[in-house]
């Protein structure tokens, strides 16, 4: 049995994990940048070692540290969270050859599937549909061309390593092809440090389903069911919910099955997620496999009753799964929001500042995950997200209904956020049908809603050019009033009047 787990990681994520490992009795170690030194997290720890300078950079990317503070404590493994080192084959090995359990895949399956090109070829072998397109790296431009113009403009190039929309391109015609990707291929090698990149058919207005799946070390594996992750803006999640309002059981059967055959087909093992794009028809294709734990995958354990970060250390210690397929059992609708840190009414720019006060009410069939209490500053250095709000009901619109009202509750006076655009969207009427996809928010949602500003401010000048016409009138038949004083009409009564037009 693992006895003692070190964290490579901090905020929300290191909270959750910190209090799963508290309840199996497994103690917990903590790393902290300059910034992170009074943190939630650390005070939860049951140990906490400096590990350097704010940036990422000088701190929890440099894997060496991290193996070094986990000898130093005794922990006999390592939980990486999501992002820094989670996706990294060789953190992994490294942990590995200092007799140390990495709590999730293999070093040879975060490098096989960490590349989207070497994940597509692995579905292509084991027939999962994939979309049409290149299922190697970019070599030769010529190629490119002749590729892009067989399956058809638009199309979508793509970095071979890493996510999150970066490395990213839709090219419309051959003339836009090779300064595209040119600027994908530089975007990819300064986000990544790998310039390697692919072509496929683009697919337009698709939706993002992503299964969770778990496997042990003896060979079982199962899926814990779909995630609708199409609430999206520049290739970031927004709202995550399940089930997927487009789902029905025989689509779920087949893409679980697909989902599990790629990641035994990988020699996976540990939690990790598979994602699908599904057109319009509900033609479902293959994307890629995300190595570690999602952010999202809270409301995956709301809908099953399973602690996912327990499974996962279950499967590190070596266990066998203790259900399968047929045990598992979906129950009700879940829906997670992201509170971020941002200036909506700003293009969406981080916002950063001491956080001076912070109040919410849950209530019945809510949960939060958050790694920020009142006092915490909200940095420059890492992602701008707070917390995650996490709604659970019976159906659909329960679960919405709940969500509105936490919402409406989350109370944080410093740094902006998004609470009130959440909002918005929940409200609007293609989320409320269940009617959106991948590019609803900065397609439809946005474009609509600078547009209802654009009457707002209008109606707002116009008021402001009126109420300045009207004063000026007033000062001037004042004047005149104090000149003929027998005029019947007062000034107030005239005013009265001119001012009834905003009654």
């Amino acid at each position: 049995m693992i006895k003692k787990i070190l964290i490579a990681n901090r905020g929300e994520i290191a909270v959750r994990i910190i209090t799963s490992a508290k309840e199996m009795g497994i103690k917990t170690v903590a790393v902290y940048s300059d910034f992170d030194r009074y943190s939630l997290y650390t005070k939860l720890a049951d140990e906490a070692y400096h590990i350097g300078e704010s940036p990422a950079s000088q701190s929890y990317l440099i894997a060496e540290r991290i193996i070094e503070v986990a000898k130093k404590s005794g922990a006999g493994a390592i939980h990486p969270g999501y992002g820094f080192l989670s996706e990294r084959g060789m953190f992994a090995r490294m942990c590995a050859e200092n007799g140390i359990k990495f709590i999730g895949p293999t070093p040879e399956a975060i490098e096989n599937l960490g590349s989207k090109t070497h994940a597509k070829q692995l579905a292509v072998a084991n027939k999962v549909p994939v979309v049409a397109g290149m299922d190697k790296a970019v070599v030769d431009l010529a190629e490119v061309k002749k590729i892009a113009f067989s399956i058809g403009y638009p199309i979508m190039i793509k970095a071979s390593a890493g996510g999150g929309g970066k490395g990213m391109r839709v090219v419309k015609s051959e003339l836009e092809l090779e300064s595209s990707l040119r600027m994908a291929q530089n975007e990819a090698r300064s986000s990544f440090g790998d310039d390697s990149v692919f072509i496929e058919k683009y697919v337009d207005s698709p939706r993002h389903i992503e299964f969770q799946i778990l496997l042990d070390e003896h060979g079982n594996a199962v899926h814990l069911g779909e995630r609708e992750c199409s609430m999206q803006r520049r290739h970031q999640k927004i709202i995550e919910e399940t089930p997927s309002v487009i789902m029905d059981e025989d689509l779920r059967h087949r893409m679980g099955e697909c989902a599990k055959t790629i990641a035994l087909a990988s020699g996976y093992t540990n939690a990790g997620t598979v994602e699908f794009m599904v057109d319009k028809d509900k033609n479902f294709y293959f994307l890629e496999v995300n190595t570690r734990l999602q952010v999202e995958h809270p409301i995956t354990e709301m809908r099953t009753g399973l602690d996912l970060v327990k499974e996962q250390i279950k499967i590190a210690s070596g266990e066998k799964l203790s259900f399968t397929q047929e045990d598992i059992q979906f129950k009700g609708y879940a829906i997670e929001c992201r509170i971020n840190a941002e200036d909506c009414d700003n293009n969406f720019m981080p916002s950063t500042g001491i956080i001076e006060y912070m109040s919410r009410i849950l209530g019945n069939g809510m949960r939060e995950d958050t790694g920020v209490e009142q006092g915490n500053e909200i940095s420059i250095y890492y992602d701008s997200m707070i917390a995650k709000l996490i709604a659970f009901a019976p159906d659909r619109a329960g679960a919405v209904e709940k969500m509105k009202r936490a919402l409406k509750s989350y109370k944080i006076v410093g740094p902006k956020t998004n609470t009130n655009f959440l909002l918005s969207l929940l409200n609007s009427p293609e989320y409320i049908e269940g009617n959106y996809n991948t590019q609803y928010v900065e397609k439809v949602f946005l474009p609509r809603l600078s547009e209802t500003q654009k009457i707002v401010d209008s109606s707002t000048a116009l008021a402001v050019m009126l109420a300045s016409v009207i004063y000026k009138e007033k000062v001037e038949a004042k004047a005149s009033a104090n000149q003929i004083t027998d005029n019947k009409e007062t000034s107030s009564n005239w005013i009265k009047k001119r001012f009834s037009i905003f009654q």
